[in-house]
């Protein structure tokens, strides 16, 4: 939906001239083909009657029709936000935009920072948005690319055009909507790791560089219109990227070790083909003649010794350019990457003898570039043509992106078992030893360097995927260093002993090195606390954790590789299934309360605790706006580090273009830099709000468990929400349950939350939070009152209430009764519907009773967002209902079965356009 921080007005113009653009070129097009359903185009046409569908000619193309028609409204809304932020910006500065440059830069010198600090702040500064393996994105990549080329067409028409010009762009805007109409946008197949991953690549190699460059020229103008002396900026904050697709193995059987290797291969390959360019451009660029300024001794002497090098290569390289010595060193530069390149896309890497094979010989090389053209007086140049690329080398070396391995501590058990079984001990039973054995154990065995098995020998299935993937890392960090891995993350961590077994797996492979004081891993062991009770056991894991010797070695050797500074633990937070498991107010409560506890736990470890955020892409997952979300962090949990996930959809939405993406990667940076340094924020405004949130989180809970766990619930989910089409999706490549058992813990967040989405009941989202509110003010109403009149200046409890406002307002009633319908028990289903729709009305009573102004005034286009998409979207429901009567009815599979499952994808698909969201 669209985002705050301009004006109304601002917004509204833009849209509604882009939006009527789109729909009325839209509605020529098909008009032009002759299409008939062209009379049921949504905000144009009559809404379609379910009764008139032909379910076989009909059906799919009025799906395809509204899903194209919700996403031209998508389109209007985003490059809307675009052109009013711009317009605010020439006319107020740069600094009045919430969570950008300008305005961190504001708030941090009003709260007395001296500016030399912030420089040195910034300059430790470290952000790393994550691009994950479970991506719920609905549309296929032929089809995002078609909309970004349609977002390109809208950015020009921001400009004034002649006539002749308005013409063109309204031509290709036609041509382009021809071939999203006649291509269809869903994924018919299952997309494979493969196609995930040319996915992500197509973001880290075509979007990233030139958005974070822009994100970098931000803080600089920033910088310069606070009125502070740009020569002060001295090193830029770190942003790096991460990757989970090819790494993360977690109930993934198709990522193999096989796949990790791959993936890290096409990473490097894709990372040096983006450097070619680079330097490539700047060849363009520095065309400085010989003739018109002596080039440096230095420079000069560098050029001979690579020609010297590189012998032929060297020799084609500098005679391209005779009398531009400037642009002979880039050739050279050129000609030692070690890729095989033919315009400009990767044939192949090519690690000749001599060519580069770390990122920091090139660093070396274009830093003595810089600094020639600084000695004939081209500073300006070297800074503006040069320090680009040195920055991005920086944050991406020659990996791209940092390749995290995610495995889930069950799975890591049994691969211990079958070790220990094949060293000729007893491990049959280890999964089920007590925590005390199993520490006394682990700890035993992390004194020496034994491995327990050949590295040759099979094992078991288990042990072998995790110790086959070591190798592959091991492998990769011998060869190229260890800057393109990641961290080893256990999903479910229960205990000490669940991230002291990875230090034991480890060990059988080369990722664990022996010194003199002992044995240290060479990556970090990451544990991932994702439900209510792990949160709440998390601080005491994490103590004991960093006080193990080998955590505390294994610190030690990991500092000095990119961004590793100083000691530094990562902790991964998921906000998905700590919302599933106990409701979203307990979810988030448990998060708040653990963040803080573990930034403790850091102080009092001397360890810089780096909080790795796991946010879906729906409310009910994590998601939210990014500077409200910063800014409702406990304080101080923020040390300058952090990492924050970005799941499917969402990705394409933050950064599917050039304009978007820089502002979304600019709001990660200034939100965590502001949040940051400004450590001395308020934690609350009563002294007992934690007792007071406690309490919430404990009623929500309550009442959220006891609906989950009504007799009746499994039965009335299963069939009032597409679940059973959805676990057959074609959305990503990961199962939808975690080990394939028929239960509510072993199904995934995303298809938990994208079900509830799809029959407009959004029930993680505000489940639980009125009953909470209500039970407060019937039996404390001063504490009520007080959370009224002065909660909100809270910035955790204001963003909390502020979301569930938006998800009890995203559901539908209407909806949710006809979905409801679906269910065969007349009694679980009158039962559980009354006890939502009395939720539902509770929950949005009392949250009217908090806010006060109703939510069409204070947050007017949301409002309008969802009355547009309001009616376009009940069709779809009532269409996707009949077609899920139809698929159910279906006793056995068969071509007709498969046709009928096809629809219900559509519709699938359809509604996430509309919503904007799936899981």
């Amino acid at each position: 939906m669209m985002r705050t921080g301009v004006t109304t007005d601002q917004l509204e113009g833009c849209f509604e001239r882009d939006f009527r653009f789109l729909l009325d070129t839209f509605r020529g097009l098909l008009e032009g083909l002759g299409e008939p359903l062209v009379r049921y185009l949504p905000w144009q046409g009559r809404p379609p009657d379910v009764a008139d569908v032909t379910w076989l000619q009909d059906a799919e193309r009025l799906m395809q029709l509204h899903s194209i028609s919700f996403s031209l409204l998508n389109q209007a809304e985003d490059s809307a936000s675009v052109e009013a932020r711009r317009q605010r910006e020439a006319v107020e500065g740069i600094g009045q935009e919430p969570g950008l440059w300008g305005h961190a830069l504001k708030r941090m010198l009003a709260a007395g920072l001296e500016p030399a600090r912030i420089a040195d702040e910034l300059a430790l500064l470290w952000v790393e948005p994550v691009l994950t393996a479970h991506p719920t994105e609905a549309k296929r990549a032929t089809i995002l690319e078609h909309y970004r080329d349609l977002h390109g067409l809208l950015m020009e028409r921001i400009h004034p055009m002649t006539p002749l010009e308005d013409r063109d762009n309204r031509d290709r805007t036609g041509r382009v909507l021809e071939r999203i109409w006649r291509t269809g946008d869903i994924f018919l197949e299952k997309p494979d790791v493969a196609s995930e991953l040319r996915n992500v690549l197509y973001y880290l190699r075509e979007v990233f560089p030139s958005a974070a460059a822009v994100t970098r020229r931000r803080l600089r103008v920033a910088w310069e219109e606070a009125g502070l002396d740009p020569a002060t900026l001295h090193v830029m904050p770190l942003l790096s990227f991460g990757d989970w697709v090819g790494g993360d193995r977690d109930g993934h059987p198709l990522v193999t070790a096989e796949v990790t290797q791959g993936t890290l291969h096409e990473l490097r390959l894709n990372a040096l083909v983006g450097i070619n360019r680079q330097l490539n451009d700047l060849a363009e660029h520095l065309s400085l003649s010989a003739r018109l300024q002596e080039p440096p001794p230095p420079l000069v002497a560098r050029i001979e010794t690579l020609k010297e090098q590189l012998g032929a290569r060297g020799l084609q390289a500098i005679e391209r350019n005779p009398e531009e010595p400037w642009r002979q060193l880039l050739n050279l530069m050129i000609a030692r990457l070690p890729v095989d390149v033919a315009r400009r896309h990767a044939l192949k890497l090519n690690e000749f003898e001599g060519s580069y094979r770390f990122a920091d010989e090139l660093m070396l090389d274009l830093r003595l570039l810089q600094q020639s053209l600084c000695v004939v007086g081209a500073s300006h140049l070297g800074e503006a043509e040069v320090q680009d690329t040195l920055d991005w080398l920086r944050a991406t070396g020659f990996h791209l992106a940092a390749l995290d391995i995610r495995q889930n501590s069950r799975f890591h058990d049994k691969a211990v078992a079958q070790l220990l079984l094949a060293a000729g001990l007893d491990g049959t039973g280890y999964a089920e030893w007590p925590e005390e054995r199993r520490l006394e154990f682990l700890n035993a065995e992390l004194r020496f360097m034994r491995p327990f098995a050949l590295s040759s020998r099979s094992i078991g299935p288990e042990a072998d995927a995790v110790l086959g993937t070591y190798r592959v890392l091991a492998a990769h960090a011998d060869r190229y260093g260890r800057e393109g891995l990641g961290a080893l993350i256990v999903s479910m961590t229960r205990g000490l002993s669940d991230l002291l077994a990875v230090y034991l797996l480890a060990r059988e492979t080369d990722l664990v090195t022996s010194g003199p004081d002992g044995l240290a891993c060479k990556l970090p062991i990451v544990p991932l606390f994702e439900t209510v009770d792990d949160l709440e056991r998390s601080a005491g894991i994490m103590a004991a954790f960093l006080a193990h010797p080998m955590t505390r070695r294994s610190m030690a050797y990991q500092v000095g590789t990119v961004g590793q500074d100083r000691p530094m633990q990562q902790v991964m937070v998921g906000y998905s299934d700590s919302t599933k498991d106990g409701g979203i107010l307990a979810g988030q409560w448990h998060l708040y309360h653990a963040q803080e506890a573990l930034t403790e736990v850091g102080r009092q470890a001397s360890v810089v605790i780096r909080f790795f955020h796991g946010r879906g892409g729906t409310i009910s997952r994590g998601a939210g706006p990014t500077y409200r979300f910063f800014d409702a962090l406990p304080p101080g949990s923020v040390q300058g580090a952090i990492r924050m996930t970005e799941q499917g959809e969402t990705i394409a939405q933050k950064y599917g273009n050039l304009s978007q993406a820089a502002y979304n990667l600019e709001l990660l940076m200034a939100s965590a830099a502001e949040v940051s340094f400004l450590k001395e924020r308020p934690a609350a405004l009563e002294p007992d709000v934690a007792s007071v949130m406690e309490r919430l989180a404990v009623l929500s809970r309550e009442a959220y468990e006891a609906l989950i766990r009504d007799p009746g619930f499994m039965t009335f989910y299963s069939q009032a929400t597409p679940i059973d089409a959805i676990e057959e999706n074609r959305i990503g490549s990961r199962p939808s349950r975690r080990t394939g058992l028929r239960t509510l813990a072993d199904l995934r967040a995303i298809p938990w939350v994208f079900s509830w989405s799809q029959s407009r009941f959004h029930l993680p989202g505000w489940f639980g939070v009125g009953t909470a509110l209500e039970t407060l003010k019937r039996t404390d109403p001063g504490v009520f009152e007080t959370l009224r009149t002065r909660g909100m200046q809270w910035p955790f409890l204001a963003y909390v209430l502020t979301n569930v406002e938006t998800s009890v307002n995203t559901a539908d009633l209407q909806v949710m009764r006809q979905y409801a319908a679906l269910v065969a028990d007349a009694a679980v289903r009158e039962r559980l519907m009354g006890v939502m729709e009395a939720e539902y009305e509770r929950c949005r009573r009392l949250l009217q009773e908090l806010f006060e102004t109703p939510f069409a005034e204070r947050r007017p286009l949301l409002h309008r967002s969802f009355e547009l998409r309001a009616e376009p979207l009940r069709f779809l429901h009532r269409l996707q209902i009949e077609l899920l009567r139809e698929w159910r009815a279906f006793d056995r599979k068969g071509p007709a079965e498969d046709a009928a499952l096809r629809r219900v994808m559509m519709s699938l698909n359809a509604i996430a356009s509309g919503l904007r969201s799936t899981g």
